[in-house]
């Protein structure tokens, strides 16, 4: 038996591509038509496939994190949907959520979440480490008492690592021409907590 390519493993561990993602933005709707991108931007036509286009370099971002977090494409086109929908009020509505926000220091952890998102830039993974190094700095929590509250308000689900990578896309999502829009990290934590109280 040979031993398996470097493409072998990888495409083993991640079976989804930019153009899988392509493709379940427009089963969804998640891609403005070219012409209302094209007139918005003052652009000529422009296909989410040709080289060097923003909507092409995230498609390819979102394949390369959540592909791997993936079992099959179903699940995929959940964790994406979280990029593209957010309601404040059906995460709070949620069981789960509710479970999660009734944990002793949840609201606190969400006090300084908010804090530091209205403080900072976009958030990006050196970003987000900031954030939760801040948070910790100031709060007595573990990670995981941490990350449980920002998986919810940010996310809008209870999960897993999965959701932190789906944290990672927001930004660069609602920058990304091509895209529908996208509520940034900061508009969900300013929803999110305007809808807790």
């Amino acid at each position: 038996m040979l031993p398996k390519s470097a493409a072998e493993i990888h495409a083993a561990v991640n079976p989804f591509t930019a153009g899988d993602v392509a493709a379940i933005l427009r089963e969804q709707g998640w891609l403005r038509r070219e012409d209302e991108a094209a007139s918005r931007w003052g652009l000529h036509l422009f296909t989410l496939t040709s080289e060097g286009e923003p909507a092409t370099n995230w498609t390819a971002d979102a394949a390369a994190l959540l592909g791997p977090r993936a079992e099959n494409r179903e699940t995929f086109a959940r964790l994406l949907a979280l990029v593209f929908e957010y309601d404040a009020h059906a995460v709070l509505a949620s069981r789960e959520c509710q479970e999660v926000l009734g944990r002793d220091g949840s609201r606190q952890v969400l006090r300084a979440l908010a804090t530091e998102i209205l403080t900072g830039g976009p958030v990006d993974s050196s970003r987000l480490k900031e954030i939760v190094a801040a948070i910790k700095a100031r709060l007595a929590y573990s990670s995981r008492e941490i990350f449980h509250p920002l998986r919810v308000a940010l996310a809008g689900r209870v999960g897993g690592g999965e959701l932190d990578r789906v944290v990672l896309l927001i930004d660069r999502a609602a920058r990304t021409e091509g895209l529908v829009p996208v509520k940034s990290v900061r508009t969900r934590i300013l929803e999110f907590c305007a809808a807790l109280d």
